[in-house]
């Protein structure tokens, strides 16, 4: 862990930090509600304080199957306003203001934040300075006053947030050529800012984000806002839309912000460094066309915005990071890469605003939910614009199948991340594995029924959480058919199942390895 603490009996003043003012929480924040929360709490705050005192602070989770200590009990937030200062080096810390409104689940005496990298000045809790300590990957906050369940409360931290990786904690902020972004996914945004790490909760975001001059931002979300001042300036970002932490994206960089527009006029703003602008237009410019063909599939673009942010860095992955894509930019100026490769990679990213980002998975175990959506899409669109055949592409998954699920477990019960390896669940059960499955499924109900399916997947649950079961109910619903036996055996069995319409499909084992 690389969390250090200052002033750790009750800061009598913050650290000085640039922020602008965060947005109001949502409910009352007035004096006589303070006074009706003491009033409330008088016979029962002795007792909280005292637990609250006695136990010795300790790492929380809300019990995620594959990451148990992600996330924190007692607590739903519902924004975030994060103040970002980049002092212009990539091996310096940011000076860091992160301000947290959440409703109150349970009687809190204690508060647990996921945060794990950094140095944590001083903590705030409804305006009043409050102690701290750490725990595991955990900032523990012992609030002045103890919350009780149905209030709100608003959580400041003051902080700093490192952009040189500690020691077996990959992600978070990634240094550029030029500056940096972030790549949160699927646990690492506690390695930039304090937060309930997990996609089950889901929030607003504000960026304001501070540079020297020659330096561009862009966050999630829409602008809000540009100040100058001598040397520096600040942008601030609003997302619309609740957000899950692991798809928050900042960049600073020496950027170009490229404007078009999207289907039913939805702005469109790329990010790119300045000096590729012209090279990458030509991959920009099939954004809108990419939008209107996914439109067309499931529905409307479920966000404010969209873009792809093009980085100077190799990062081995790209990252569906809500209304902004990352990618490596060097994918698309390598000569190696084919055309439709690269449009197939686009499509993936963009099909992941629908499912993933608007959809998000109430767990880890429902991944394949993600990833396996948006590799049915990236294949469906190589397949229409393309013809590069799905039908060969799911032919060749089919035969792998069995050797995924033996290595990293059936779709929907992914075998837990090794450690100091936690990416390593994104492996090819829940990618070609997982649209296996919607394969299988579309032959079993009929396309008809799957394309109503698919719509009615990410109309009734936009902006909100889903499971594996959700998907299993509506999917009966939709085609009025008894599905069980068929997701038992597709989601959680360790051979792959027989596929429908193709009973010459069969799976194919590892080649051996020749002897010495």
């Amino acid at each position: 862990m690389a969390l250090t603490f200052r002033n750790q009996a009750r800061p009598s003043a913050p650290a000085p930090a640039a922020q602008a003012p965060a947005a109001p929480a949502p409910g009352p924040r007035t004096g006589a509600r303070r006074g009706r929360r003491a009033a409330a709490l008088l016979a029962s705050a002795a007792s909280l304080c005292l637990v609250a005192a006695s136990a010795p602070p300790t790492p929380l989770g809300i019990g995620d199957r594959l990451f148990p200590y992600l996330g924190n009990p007692g607590y739903d937030v519902t924004a975030y306003d994060l103040a970002l200062t980049y002092p212009g080096s990539n091996s310096k810390p940011l000076r860091a203001v992160t301000t947290i409104d959440a409703r109150v689940t349970s009687d809190l005496g204690r508060v647990n934040l996921d945060f794990a990298h950094g140095t944590v000045d001083a903590v705030e809790v409804d305006g009043l300075p409050a102690t701290f300590t750490g725990a595991g990957e955990d900032l523990v906050i012992d609030p002045p006053v103890p919350l009780p369940r149905g209030s709100w409360m608003r959580i400041t931290v003051h902080h700093t947030s490192d952009p040189v990786a500690a020691k077996g904690q990959d992600g978070g902020w990634v240094r550029t050529k030029d500056g940096l972004v972030m790549a949160n996914q699927a646990d690492a945004a506690h390695l930039v800012f304090p937060c309930n790490d997990h996609p089950s909760d889901k929030a607003l975001f504000t960026f304001h984000v501070t540079a020297p001059d020659g330096y561009t931002a862009v966050a999630n979300g829409l602008p809000a806002g540009v100040r100058h001042t001598a040397g520096a300036t600040t942008w601030t970002y609003r997302t619309e839309h609740p957000m899950a932490t692991e798809l928050a994206q900042v960049s600073i960089g020496r950027s170009a912000v490229l404007h078009r527009t999207g289907p039913h006029g939805l702005p469109v703003r790329d990010v790119v460094p300045a000096a590729d602008r012209e090279a990458l237009e030509p991959v920009l410019a099939k954004t809108p066309g990419q939008i209107a063909w996914m439109e067309r599939k499931v529905g409307p673009y479920p966000f404010e915005t969209y873009g792809v942010l093009m980085a100077s860095a190799a990062t081995g992955f790209e990252l569906e990071t809500q209304t902004l894509s990352l990618f490596e930019k060097n994918l698309f100026t390598n000569p190696a890469y084919p055309e439709w490769y690269l449009d197939s990679i686009m499509v993936h990213e963009l099909s992941h605003q629908w499912f993933g980002d608007s959809v998000s998975p109430r767990t880890w175990s429902d991944l394949w939910l993600n990833e396996g959506h948006a590799t049915w899409y990236e294949s469906l669109y190589s397949d229409e614009t393309a013809h590069r055949s799905m039908d060969a592409r799911m032919k060749a998954a089919y035969g792998a199948s069995d050797r995924w699920r033996a290595a990293g477990g059936p779709p929907a019960r992914p075998k837990a991340p090794k450690p100091g390896q936690k990416i390593s669940i994104f492996r090819p059960n829940v990618y070609d594995g997982a649209a296996l499955v919607l394969y299988a499924l579309r032959g079993t109900i009929g396309r008809p029924a799957f394309e109503r399916l698919e719509r009615t997947w990410v109309r009734t649950h936009r902006d909100g959480t889903a499971t594996t079961a959700d998907f299993e109910r509506l999917a009966e619903q939709v085609s009025g058919r008894d599905l069980g036996a068929f997701f038992g055996a597709w989601l959680y069995g360790a051979k792959t199942p027989p596929m429908p319409g193709h009973p010459d499909w069969k799976p194919v084992p590892a080649p051996v390895a020749p002897r010495n």
